[in-house]
């Protein structure tokens, strides 16, 4: 079971979401709209993945690292190194 679990729903939900932000976008684009609307909407849709994203991180850290800290021993090590590989991708993107 992932950490994610138990708020599927509101990922799938806000994941869907974004997904019709880009259809706009793509329709912007294609009706020719203003520029600074298109980037303007751009942004929100950025804003709304990094949400989904920061959400998803919390709940690996909240469960799956957590986890692997009780437990102990090497898997936590790669747990935590997996975390902060995942943080250091969010913080460049």
């Amino acid at each position: 079971m992932h950490g994610y679990s138990g708020d599927k729903q509101a990922y799938l939900t806000r994941l869907r979401r974004v997904e019709g932000q880009i259809r706009g976008l793509h329709r912007m684009v294609d009706e020719d709209a203003y520029c600074i609307d298109i980037l303007t909407q751009v942004s929100a849709a950025t804003r709304a993945l990094q949400a989904v994203a920061l959400g998803l991180l919390e709940d690996h850290i909240a469960h799956c690292v957590a986890h692997a800290v009780n437990e102990g021993g090497p898997g936590a090590d790669e747990k935590i190194k997996e975390a902060s590989a995942a943080i250091a991708r969010l913080v460049r993107s």
